[in-house]
C-alpha cells in the first residue's frame, strides 16, 4: 500500500506527462471498445437474420448437402410429420423449441410467356404461420417490429419472387417495382404464346381457390419424382429484394402444399428440411446432442443428419473470421502504441529521478523495491487509463446509439439504426480493461529494471 501511495504521488509530480499518457491509453481503450461493439452488433445481426430465416438447426437427408440441390425428390424426408411430432413431444427438446416447421426447396424454370421470358429459379415452399413465428425471434433485443411474410393471408397459388426474377421476367410494371428499366429487345420476340401442353398442365394445377385476377402471373416448371415435367401457374403478389443479388435473382417463395403438389403430384409429399428454432443460440450443443441420440433410437433407419445454421451458412463464419482478424489487427496496433507510450513515460521518469533512485538505494531500499515502485506507477497508469477508457466508451456508445444514424448491414436491403453493443458485453469490457492494465504494467517493467540496476554512486552524482 505504501508503494502504491508513493507511486501515485510520483505520477502527480508531473501531471502533464501523466495526463498525456492517460489520454493516449483512454483513446486506445475507446477505439477497441467501440469497434468491438460495432462488430458484436454485426455478428448478432447476421445471426438473427439466419435464425429467423432458417432456424438454429435443420434435419436433412444425410446426402442432401452433396446432391440434394440437383435432385430434391430423391433426397427428401418422407415421414416428416412423424419426425416433427416426435421432436415436439420430446421432453428434452420441447422446452428449448420455439418453432418446428417443414421446408421444401427445389429448382425449376419460371416463365412469363406473355413477355417471352423465362429463367431458372430456386423455389422454396414454407408454412407461412411458422415463418412469421420464426421472424419474432429477437434474443439480442434489436429494435423494430418483425417482418411479416407477404404470403400471409394469400391464396394457395400465391407466390413472392425476388426483384431480380421480376426484372428478368419483365414483371416490374404490374408489380410496381421501381428502378427497373425494360430490356432492349426486338419486338418480334415479345408476346410468345404459352405452349399448349404447358398451358394444359398449368390449368390442371390451378388451386380451387381463385386469386385476384389483377395480379401478375408466372408459370413454374419442375420435374416430378418420376422425371415428368409439371407446371404450376402462380399469382405473384409481390417482388422483394432479398439482400444478396445471387439469391435475389433466383428466389421464388410459395406455400408448402402448392410446392408439394408441383413436385410430388398425387404421391406422398416430402420436404427437404425440418427447421428447428430454439429459444437461445447457446442451446445448440444440447439440442444437437439430443437429436443425434434420437437419430440412433427413435429415428433409427432414417438417413437424416443434423446441421446448425453456421454449417448451412458458411458466409456467417467467413464474416465472423474477417471481422475478428480486423479487430485483432487494430487491437495489436493500439496495444503497440500504448506499450511505447507508457514505456517512454517510465523511461523519462527514470532519467529525471536518477538522483532520487540513488538516494533511496543509499538509505537501504533494495533493487526489488525500486522495481516495484516503477511497476506500480505503470500499474496505476493502466488502471486509471482503462477506467477512463471504459467510462468514455460507454458514454460515446450511448450517444451514438441515440443519434439516429443508420447503415445497411450485410444481407439486408433496408437501413437500420447504428448500434454499438458495449454496455452489457462483459467479456469485451473486462477483456479490454485487462489488456490495457497488463500492457501498461509490462511496458513499465523494462524501465523499472533499468532503474533498479543503476549504481548507487553513479546515481548520486548524476546531474
Amino acid at each position: 500500500m505504501n508503494t502504491l501511495t508513493l507511486a501515485l504521488r510520483n505520477l502527480m509530480r508531473n501531471r502533464r506527462r501523466s495526463l498525456a499518457t492517460l489520454f493516449a491509453m483512454m483513446i486506445g481503450g475507446i477505439c477497441i471498445l467501440l469497434f468491438g461493439g460495432y462488430i458484436r452488433n454485426i455478428v448478432y445481426g447476421l445471426q438473427t437474420g439466419y435464425v429467423r430465416g432458417g432456424g438454429h438447426l435443420q434435419l436433412q437427408h444425410r446426402d442432401y448437402a452433396l446432391y440434394g440441390s440437383g435432385d430434391p425428390t430423391a433426397y427428401g424426408i418422407a415421414d416428416y410429420a412423424r419426425v416433427m411430432d416426435a421432436i415436439k413431444r420430446d421432453p428434452v427438446l420441447a422446452p428449448m423449441l420455439t418453432v418446428v416447421t417443414p421446408v421444401l426447396s427445389f429448382g425449376g424454370i419460371a416463365g412469363n410467356f406473355d413477355a417471352g421470358a423465362s429463367r431458372t429459379v430456386m423455389a422454396i415452399g414454407v408454412v407461412v404461420d411458422d415463418q412469421n413465428a420464426m421472424a419474432r425471434w429477437n434474443d439480442y433485443g434489436f429494435p423494430g417490429k418483425p417482418d411479416v411474410m407477404a404470403l400471409t393471408g394469400s391464396g394457395p397459388n400465391a407466390a413472392v419472387i425476388g426483384s431480380g426474377v421480376a426484372r428478368v421476367l419483365q414483371l416490374c410494371a404490374p408489380l410496381h417495382l421501381a428502378d427497373c428499366p425494360p430490356p432492349k429487345i426486338e419486338a418480334a420476340s415479345i408476346g410468345t404464346a404459352l405452349p399448349g401442353d404447358v398451358s394444359a398442365l398449368a390449368a390442371a394445377d390451378v388451386a380451387p381457390v381463385a386469386s385476384r385476377t389483377d395480379q401478375a402471373q408466372i408459370e413454374l416448371l419442375a420435374a416430378t419424382t418420376s422425371g415428368a415435367p409439371n407446371v404450376a401457374r402462380l399469382h405473384v403478389i409481390e417482388a422483394q429484394m432479398q439482400g444478396v443479388k445471387e439469391f435475389d435473382d433466383v428466389y421464388v417463395g410459395m406455400h408448402l402444399p402448392q410446392a408439394q403438389r408441383l413436385l410430388y403430384g398425387s404421391r406422398m409429399p416430402q420436404v427437404t428440411a425440418i427447421v428447428l428454432q430454439l429459444h437461445h443460440t447457446d442451446q445448440i450443443p444440447q439440442a444437437t446432442a439430443r437429436l443425434e441420440q434420437l437419430l440412433k433410437t427413435t429415428f433409427h433407419g432414417l438417413p437424416l443428419a443434423v446441421n446448425d445454421f453456421r454449417e448451412l451458412n458458411p458466409y456467417y463464419g467467413q464474416t465472423l473470421g474477417l471481422f475478428n482478424a480486423i479487430f485483432g489487427f487494430i487491437a495489436i496496433l493500439i496495444i503497440s502504441i500504448v506499450l511505447f507510450t507508457v514505456g517512454n513515460t517510465m523511461n523519462a521518469a527514470v532519467v529525471e529521478r536518477t538522483v532520487e533512485i540513488g538516494t533511496l538505494r543509499a538509505i537501504g531500499l533494495r533493487r526489488s523495491g525500486i522495481r516495484a515502485l516503477f511497476v506500480s506507477e505503470g500499474l496505476l497508469l493502466g488502471a486509471l487509463g482503462a477506467a477512463a477508457g471504459l467510462a468514455a466508451a460507454l458514454i460515446l456508445a450511448a450517444i451514438i446509439n441515440h443519434s439516429g444514424l443508420t447503415w445497411t448491414p450485410p444481407g439486408r436491403v433496408t437501413p437500420v439504426g447504428l448500434h454499438l453493443r458495449v454496455w452489457g458485453e462483459t467479456g469485451l469490457l473486462l477483456g479490454t480493461a485487462f489488456v490495457m492494465l497488463t500492457v501498461a504494467t509490462v511496458s513499465a517493467w523494462w524501465p523499472a529494471r533499468r532503474a533498479a540496476r543503476l549504481a548507487v554512486v553513479e546515481s548520486l552524482r548524476h546531474v
